[in-house]
């Protein structure tokens, strides 16, 4: 093993966004152990970083005495510098039923606090969604520290609030005033654009009409504020289907989209582009994450929608990592 950086253990790694914030922080990794099952997202991490150790299923991770056990095979690694771990939200997202701890997928949770105990990292972070006070409680007594509330907005042109523990020193994040105008493309495929036939429940908030075949909207019938200025054709707007209902609704954003989804479709972000009505591009998703442009064009378009709507907003968690550095 290569002592020159850190050792790196990623539970739950997706397309490793831990790996691209700690590049963008400048910190130097020796070795990066990915814990992951999605082959999507494994493929995404190989293709940006072909040295990134790939270990399979969080729940086949050990480590002692120096020896990091997995069902891809054991590696002597001396120690474990980094740990890291964003456990599947989904029993605590307010959205869901908020199963929280009965939720088989949010309880993979314990899994991280069994390897953190193992491991003794010097450093780690453990990131989640805005839950229940109660479910917030829970984690916050067993791993011994309170969370940090970071919300996207602050260094992206989406609403993503996040939960951030760690046993790192987190500075304030500076607002660096993205808006939704700022990372849309200029050229958009038309597949992106909503055929005639689809969202008839905008026909609530606004007049609804077919353009060239396509769902177009006027947004001066709607119900709802502009992502810039006042209402008229010629400005930005954010539609959102409420995840958790089926009654419709838009959002006003003050230029920020709602956080990202794992889904293209009806649950993620639409724009009203001109007249008509379209998806976010794989390429939008990505500078709303602050994922390099182009970093998941190696998979399909529903695959980047559902790794980038599950991944960390990458400059938040740099900046974060700015605590190791200067440790």
């Amino acid at each position: 093993m290569d002592n020159i950086g850190l050792n790196v253990l990623s539970l739950f790694d997706g397309l490793s966004c831990g790996q691209i914030a700690l590049e963008r922080a400048g910190i130097k990794v020796s070795n990066y152990f990915a814990s992951e099952i999605d082959k999507p997202a494994m493929v995404v991490t190989k293709y940006n970083y072909p040295n990134t150790v790939h270990i399979g299923d969080v729940r086949k991770v050990s480590f002692k005495d120096g020896v990091l056990i997995t069902e891809n095979g054991t590696f002597e690694v001396g120690a474990i510098d980094l740990l890291l771990a964003g456990s599947p939200c989904q029993g605590f997202s307010m959205a869901g039923k908020q199963l929280a701890f009965d939720d088989p997928r949010s309880s993979l949770y314990f899994e991280f606090e069994r390897i953190k105990k193992d491991v003794n990292p010097s450093y780690w972070l453990l990131e989640n969604v805005k839950m229940k006070q109660e479910h917030k409680d829970v984690i916050s007594s067993r791993i011994g520290v309170q969370p940090v509330a970071i919300n996207s907005k602050l260094v992206s042109a989406q609403n993503r609030y996040r939960l951030y523990w760690t046993n790192l020193d987190i500075q304030p994040l500076e607002d660096k005033g993205v808006s939704l105008v700022d990372i849309l493309q200029e050229e958009v495929d038309e597949k992106y654009y909503i055929k005639a036939g689809r969202l008839q429940w905008l026909k609530n908030f606004g007049e609804v009409k077919e353009r060239e075949g396509y769902i177009a909207f006027n947004p001066e019938k709607a119900k709802c504020l502009t992502a810039r200025g006042e209402p008229s054709w010629n400005c930005t707007y954010i539609l959102q289907w409420p995840r958790g209902t089926n009654k419709g609704g838009l959002r006003a954003l003050d230029g920020k989209t709602p956080s990202l989804t794992t889904s293209s479709w009806p649950a993620n972000n639409l724009l009203l582009d001109g007249e008509c009505v379209r998806k976010l591009m794989p390429i939008e998703c990505e500078r709303l994450q602050t994922v390099p442009v182009g970093y998941t064009s190696c998979v399909s378009d529903s695959q980047r929608y559902k790794m980038l709507g599950n991944g960390w907003t990458v400059d938040v968690v740099a900046h974060i990592f700015k605590g190791i550095k200067e440790e």
